[in-house]
């Protein structure tokens, strides 16, 4: 089974596991590291063993030809034997041969251990250097050869020294190698994954206490995440209970909301219920009246509903100049006579939704062009934390102890000019619910009314 197949299977079997996705990394991962990490042991230990082999054969060469001398008849012999008797025994696996190359073979000197058997001297060799090779001129064994060629004093002719020793105690020991070096890294391996069970285990226990902390929020025995979690965890669960924090402020805001308009709703109702029931004989104008005093409720209600509920996204972001631009265009066709200048910086971006910026400054500019003279001038104004937008007429404008009651719901100080009084209202509730502000001011240069807007900047 290979590692592409442990990944399928881990995706067949559930990929939404953490921890058995973390165990199939750590087993792939472990399992290359010891396949190349033992491939590269295995070559070396090997080669070691092979060269140890082969140090032996080449110290058995060099005695053979230190002990080589020519006879009186050209013949080449041996002053003393060699002193392991394996050499003497028929077949026991380690052999060695003196062949001339230009002489008769019968000649040739072999160990008694070859027998009836001859080694094969078929490579030519420019060199007095030593040559290693395996062989399988013997069908019952392979042979580990080494082979010198030699001038011996005295002798014209080439002589060929070859020590040869069956490769079976070689394989042996690789084998032994081998079968250890499997046995080792798979305990060594099998550790390794244990361990990184036990590591993805514990480490991924926070979550699990993260996942019973939440259950106990669902089922409302907690409010909150009250315990303590690793750092790695902690800001998670601090933005968890900023976020249920946030939830429960609109949901004690959508309740206030919903006991506010029907507190309103309700004096219009009993007074058209009344008039109904008495007959009264100006039932059409008080209906008329109190619908227009629901219609301002309800429309003044919605609007901070609508502010509320769109205020909780991450990506609110609107852009001032073109939401300046569509309000002046709609004023003008309003108020033909009225004119409207725009100056400021028309890259500004505010965190609030477009339809509320729209609100905003189409109840602002629009007040301005109602109450008046003629002019309106609107800056635009980028600070470090938040975008300011002044707007400024050329009107009477609003004496500075009557500047914050104009901002009840309802509150209108020319009362001949047509509105329901929320403008103003609105725009500092939807402001507030994004976390920015309005104030009214007097206009240095236009003498009339400067409402001063402030919205959070966008990142």
């Amino acid at each position: 089974m290979n590692w592409r197949t442990l990944l399928t299977r881990s995706r067949q079997r559930g990929t939404g596991s953490l921890w058995r996705r973390m165990i199939v990394v750590a087993t792939v991962w472990i399992a290359v590291l010891l396949s190349g990490g033992g491939f590269a042991l295995d070559r070396v230990l090997a080669s070691a063993i092979t060269r140890n082999f082969d140090a032996q054969l080449e110290y058995v060469l060099t005695a053979l030809i230190a002990s080589a001398e020519i006879g009186p008849d050209g013949e080449v012999f041996l002053n003393r034997a060699p002193a392991d008797q394996r050499f003497l025994e028929p077949y026991s696996g380690l052999y060695f041969q003196i062949s001339g190359e230009t002489s008769d073979p019968e000649s040739w000197f072999p160990s008694r251990s070859l027998w009836d058997r001859r080694l094969e001297v078929g490579r030519a060799h420019n060199d007095f250097q030593i040559h290693t090779y395996d062989s399988e001129q013997f069908t019952t064994e392979t042979l580990r050869v080494l082979e010198r060629d030699v001038q011996l004093p005295g002798s014209p002719v080439r002589w060929r020294f070859q020590v040869a020793q069956s490769r079976d105690g070689l394989d042996e020991q690789i084998g032994v190698l081998r079968r250890t070096m499997v046995r080792s890294f798979g305990v060594l391996g099998l550790g390794l994954i244990v361990l990184a069970a036990l590591q993805a285990f514990y480490g991924l226990w926070p979550l699990r206490r993260m996942r019973k902390a939440i259950a106990a929020i669902r089922s409302g025995d907690k409010s909150r995440i009250e315990e303590r979690f690793p750092q790695e965890i902690a800001p998670m669960t601090e933005e968890l209970n900023d976020l249920l924090a946030h939830n429960e402020v609109q949901a004690e805001e959508a309740r206030r909301h919903a006991g506010n308009l029907a507190h309103a709703l309700k004096t219009p109702l009993t007074v058209v219920t009344n008039a109904a029931t008495a007959h009264s004989p100006d039932l059409a104008e008080t209906v008329i009246r109190e619908a227009k005093t629901m219609r301002r409720q309800v429309d003044h209600h919605l609007a901070r509903a609508r502010a509320i509920g769109r205020r909780s996204s991450a990506q609110a972001r609107a852009e001032v100049w073109p939401s300046l631009e569509a309000v002046q265009r709609a004023v003008d066709r309003l108020y033909e006579g009225v004119t409207i200048d725009l100056v400021g910086d028309k890259a500004a971006i505010v965190r609030v939704e477009r339809q509320d910026l729209d609100e905003m400054l189409g109840n602002l500019i629009e007040n301005a062009a109602k109450y008046g003279g003629g002019r309106v001038f609107v800056t635009v104004k980028t600070a470090p934390e938040c975008v300011e937008i002044e707007v400024e007429n050329d009107g009477p404008g609003i004496p500075a102890a009557e500047r914050e009651s104009i901002f009840d719901r309802g509150a209108r100080l020319d009362v001949e000019k047509p509105g329901t009084g929320l403008g103003l209202a609105i725009v500092r509730d939807v402001a507030t619910i994004y976390g920015g502000s309005i104030a009214l001011e007097e206009s240095e240069d236009l003498g009339g009314l400067l409402a001063r807007l402030k919205l959070p900047l966008s990142g």
